[in-house]
């Protein structure tokens, strides 16, 4: 199976290129370092390597207490990170600068994966989230290279996704050397593909700590917004929701004179959110002008990068998006971390446990459509006792589901030590 798996990656070859090709019409940065999607690599280590893949984003936030219990524990070897996207790429230059390499995953051809282990040699190899590649554990496995499969969290639209090729994903799967899931619902999923040595570790992105930083520039942009009316934040939307978003806006009477702050999940989409607020007359100015937001102005284009944490602190009110339309939803946890009350559409499959947990626990409110959003949140906004009562809970709720990166560490050291035994590490 895994043969006609590669042959058919081979066909679609042309493909991969126009894709590229196509992307980067709205986001250059996918034309550059196009050799590492095919392994060839310019940067090298002299160290052991501990090697994480972190797809984007979100995977890549969801690193930072691991690479850091890596980096203390286990000094004399090189941490480097792999990604998939150029954003995944410019947040781990962000948040790490020089301390760690950062590289592209190499597509899922044999050849080029056979490359990148020849290169790097990693002592470990630790797949983030739901990086189910067969070419790369198979052949990471015949390099002798121990994979893992950490903070591993499988929907059940993925995990249907999987089952239409079960031989693939069996074997894959099999081939891990340890698996720690998020949920005991992830793990249960896993298992009925054919996963074996499975743990369930929690949720690494529980154990991120507001950085100080981001909470000082936080403080700096409410100065800006102004303190003296409320702010409404729609963080990380998606393609389809801005739409919804500001027409439901417009139509609750510009929720009373409250700003509404637009953070873009793409940043290739910002000039595309700026139209469409020129359209339908609404005043706003961009983030990146950097200035005082004069009380006339209704919205505010976040078009900056890396800046979250700044801006859910700088926030009464938050709006995850992904989660309007069928996006499967958005990490609401940094938003809690900080306690900004949450609010959440209907599609968060991608985050279910997360989400189910913060409403129970009255950090989060569903609501199933931009309208009833608005409603909510002008709710909300006129009860300063429920919005303190969400931040307290908010905050609750983060420290309560801590504990997943000593639970890694615990799996990382078992295969680390067990390669110590055979003299490879």
């Amino acid at each position: 199976m895994r043969f006609f798996y590669t042959l058919a990656l081979w066909l679609l070859l042309p493909f991969v290129f126009l894709r590229l090709a196509l992307r980067a019409r709205r986001q250059p940065e996918y034309l550059q370092y196009l050799g590492e999607r095919f392994g060839f690599y310019l940067v090298r280590s002299d160290k052991p390597v501990i090697w994480l893949h972190a797809v984007s984003v979100g995977e890549t936030r969801a690193t930072v207490s691991l690479v850091a219990k890596l980096r203390a524990t286990y000094p004399d070897h090189q941490i480097l990170l792999t990604h998939t996207t150029p954003t995944g790429r410019a947040t781990s230059c962000q948040l790490y600068g020089e301390g760690v390499l950062r590289v592209y995953l190499p597509y899922d051809y044999p050849l080029a994966v056979q490359r990148f282990m020849r290169h790097f040699k990693p002592d470990l190899g630790i797949l983030m989230e739901t990086e189910v590649w067969f070419n790369l554990i198979h052949d990471g496995r015949a390099a002798g290279v121990p994979m893992l499969l950490l903070n591993a969290r499988l929907s059940e639209k993925s995990a249907r996704g999987y089952a239409r090729a079960s031989q693939l994903t069996r074997s894959a799967l099999q081939q891990l050397d340890a698996i720690a899931a998020q949920t005991q619902d992830d793990a249960a999923r896993l298992m009925q593909l054919g996963a074996q040595h499975v743990s369930v570790m929690g949720n690494l992105k529980f154990d991120i700590e507001p950085p100080q930083a981001m909470l000082e520039m936080g403080s700096s942009l409410r100065r800006q917004f102004g303190t003296v009316r409320n702010v409404f934040l729609a963080a990380s939307t998606r393609e389809g929701e801005e739409t919804l978003l500001l027409d439901a806006f417009v139509a609750s009477g510009c929720l009373q004179g409250a700003l509404l702050v637009i953070v873009p999940r793409h940043p290739q989409r910002f000039d595309e959110i700026a139209d469409m607020l020129a359209k339908r007359g609404l005043r706003y100015q961009r983030r990146s002008e950097n200035r005082e937001v004069a009380a006339e102005i209704q919205v505010v284009l976040g078009d900056s990068m890396g800046e979250m944490f700044a801006y859910y602190a700088a926030t009464d009110i938050t709006f995850i998006g992904g989660s309007l339309l069928p996006f499967g939803g958005q990490n609401l946890i940094e938003a809690c971390a900080v306690g900004t009350p949450v609010l959440i559409g209907p599609h968060t499959y991608n985050f279910a446990d997360a989400t189910r947990l913060a409403v129970e626990a009255g950090a989060a409110v569903r609501v199933n459509d931009a309208t009833e959003l608005f409603h909510t949140a002008q709710t909300l906004l006129a009860d300063t006792c429920a919005l303190t009562e969400m931040r307290k809970n908010g905050m609750q709720f983060v420290a309560a589901h801590q504990g997943a990166t000593d639970k890694a560490m615990a799996v990382i050291g078992s295969m680390i030590g067990k390669q110590n035994s055979q003299g490879v590490i």
